[in-house]
């Protein structure tokens, strides 16, 4: 099949991009790595009149880190940040995560922005930014505002951007001290959607006692969800193994994935359990190591 059709927009400010979205509503979207949008257009499962394409804003471009945090324009490609040495030594969890997104093709395309956007719930970027509580910046013609990662994904392929607001960056936290970070995901084959994947960042002190722990999930719910029940089981100890399959049990009994037509919940529930204690494990390891 092929798209309807559509008026196609180039801007090259922030400020041409939101005065386009402010003037068409809701018969506009942002195009932007196209990865997500394209096939849905083209199986016409969605349709809208105008797409605002952001590939030459070079505002939203370009990684930068201070003491603290990491930023990354909204339009940087995927491959880009995967092979970013700023990348991998301010947020490892989010080098690990890239590599998992469909095939090497669809990273050198899809954009960083446009993945948290579309917050497709088996998606990886969604949930490191949920886990490591990242800051969204989004901007229209009204202004500018940041959204916490607690308050952005509000359900499937739904985010709190309003119709007129486009993401311009997203800053995730650096991490400091002993730190180390696990990400696991299982899928039917590689390049295919997650049925389910966990991300887990671990901070120790000199006793190798959890002081912060941080543990999300993709592929279990409407979003990706923080696993409060394992973190608030882990910190504070001296995790073993025994320590890990308690935490994973207590957090995916408190989950409620669903059955769909790529695995049944009670798949989703031990595969997760496994998935968590493989992500915790690899965390811990290299905070010790650290």
């Amino acid at each position: 099949m092929k798209a309807a059709p559509f008026d196609h927009h180039a801007p090259e400010t922030v400020a041409e991009a939101a005065a386009l979205l402010a003037e068409f509503g809701d018969e506009a979207k942002v195009l932007a790595g196209g990865q997500s949008l394209l096939p849905l257009l083209s199986l016409r499962l969605t349709r809208f009149e105008h797409l605002v394409d952001v590939h030459r804003v070079v505002e939203l471009h370009g990684i930068t880190r201070t003491d603290d945090a990491l930023r990354i324009g909204a339009a940087t490609l995927q491959a880009e940040a995967e092979h970013d040495a700023v990348v991998a030594g301010a947020v490892p969890l989010l080098a690990r995560a890239l590599p998992h997104i469909g095939h090497f093709q669809i990273r050198n395309r899809g954009t960083v922005g446009g993945s948290l956007a579309h917050a497709d719930p088996a998606s990886e970027l969604p949930t490191v930014a949920l886990t490591l509580g990242a800051t969204f910046e989004a901007a229209s013609v009204r202004g500018t505002r940041e959204i916490a990662a607690d308050d952005f994904f509000t359900g499937t392929w739904s985010t709190a951007l309003a119709e007129d607001e486009i993401l311009v960056g997203t800053r995730f936290p650096v991490w400091a001290g002993r730190t180390g970070y696990g990400f696991a995901e299982v899928a039917r084959r590689h390049g295919d959607f997650a049925l389910a994947g966990v991300a887990a960042a671990v901070a120790l002190d000199a006793d190798d006692r959890i002081t912060r722990v941080a543990v999300g999930m993709l592929g279990v719910g409407a979003t990706p969800v923080r696993v409060g029940a394992a973190e608030a089981a882990l910190v504070g100890t001296v995790p073993d193994g025994a320590a890990l399959a308690e935490a994973a049990r207590a957090g995916m009994a408190a989950l409620d994935p669903a059955d769909d037509l790529h695995a049944t919940a009670a798949y989703r529930r031990r595969v997760g359990a496994h998935l968590m204690e493989t992500a915790l494990g690899a965390a811990i390891e290299e905070a010790r190591r650290g």
